[in-house]
């Protein structure tokens, strides 16, 4: 068995999705995009399964409204952090002479 295979966080379907479905990661760079899925999914708890199956079979709709929810809020969220910290990068004065 490999765990890094077999087995990963359900959130990181939903994430990908979110960002996919709300061209997310077709307005911003690859790295940006990465960071943002990081922060997201540090924002949600983790839900572990093996198969895509498992999640659908025992997710009652509530509960799919309630993580499409989260993971909204969390992305949003972390886009906006990113792209605060970027702004604030931006707007330094270069203390270069």
């Amino acid at each position: 068995m490999h765990l890094d295979i077999d087995i990963h966080n359900y959130y990181e379907h939903l994430v990908v999705e979110y960002l996919s479905a709300n061209k997310i990661d077709t307005l911003y760079e690859k790295e940006f995009v990465a960071d943002v899925c990081c922060l997201a999914l540090n924002k949600l708890p983790a839900r572990y399964i093996r198969h895509e199956v498992d999640m659908s079979f025992f997710l009652s709709s509530s509960e799919r409204v309630e993580m499409a929810a989260a993971v909204e809020q969390a992305v949003q969220q972390s886009l906006e952090f990113l792209q605060s910290q970027k702004a604030e990068v931006i707007d330094e004065p270069s203390t270069a002479m």
